[in-house]
């Protein structure tokens, strides 16, 4: 595993910075940035093609009970009092999606935290407001945290998680939590690594905890944070990583 290359996305540097990317930051998001986009050709490609390597995969994700906790019910509890329905479905499809490329991925991760910081990933982003919405997430998480006695170490790995989730590149080398939280998002917010997933999990995943509405109320959402930080990793995206044509292509209804 090699080391991060430098915080850039971590909690503490979105204190910092507010979430505002630097020239040599920008720069630096670049080249991860078009990895995902090759990534996502040659994965969407074999979708088409029908010979992606997910069809058969060996996933168990909805068969397994969820982490219970103090923490997951109450990192539950403040989504639901916090988010809408549309996004509150995508924290869970986030955590299911997750958990699946992780069970793909072979990886040992912290379930309680991959499913707290799901939950709690998006809590700032209808409500952030000259700050990278991450910050605000981070910081509920960080109450959350604080209320239910989680250790200094497990609240630094879901702070630096959630606000992680949405820089290009998030690796192992970011932690698993990190990790698979970027690797769920992504998934379901634009199906990236979708056809690393079996389609009847995928499905399944998607009828508990349904779309409607999401695609829309996301690109909104996103694009509202981007007008409000400019020099941030959303505005980054929509430039860039041309995220709202992404979103509308995502292999999902609604």
């Amino acid at each position: 595993m090699t080391p991060a290359p430098n915080d850039l996305g971590t909690h503490a540097w979105v204190e910092r910075t507010g979430g505002r990317l630097s020239a040599a930051e920008r720069r630096s998001l670049l080249r991860p940035l078009a990895r995902t986009h090759l990534s996502y050709a040659a994965g969407r490609l074999s979708m088409l093609m029908r010979v992606n390597s997910g069809r058969r995969a060996p996933v168990t994700t909805g068969r397994r009970p969820l982490p219970s906790s103090a923490l997951t019910r109450a990192a539950e509890d403040l989504a639901t009092r916090r988010l809408t329905a549309a996004m509150l479905n995508h924290s869970h499809r986030t955590f299911a999606f997750g958990a699946a490329l992780g069970e793909v991925d072979d990886l040992d991760v912290d379930r309680e935290l991959l499913f707290a910081a799901a939950l709690l990933h998006d809590i700032g982003l209808p409500t952030s407001d000259r700050d990278d919405f991450t910050r605000e997430s981070a910081r509920a998480a960080r109450d959350v945290a604080e209320d239910v006695g989680l250790s200094t170490a497990a609240t630094d790995i879901l702070r630096s998680a959630i606000t992680l989730h949405h820089s290009p590149g998030v690796s192992l080398a970011h932690g698993t939590v990190a990790y698979l939280l970027a690797a769920g998002a992504a998934l379901d917010v634009v199906g990236l690594r979708s056809w690393q997933l079996p389609p009847e999990v995928i499905a399944a995943v998607v009828a508990a905890h349904p779309r409607a509405g999401f695609r829309r109320e996301f690109s909104t959402a996103f694009r509202t944070e981007a007008t409000r930080v400019p020099r941030g990793r959303a505005a980054f995206l929509r430039r860039y990583g041309a995220l709202d044509l992404a979103v509308k292509a995502a292999p999902f209804r609604g």
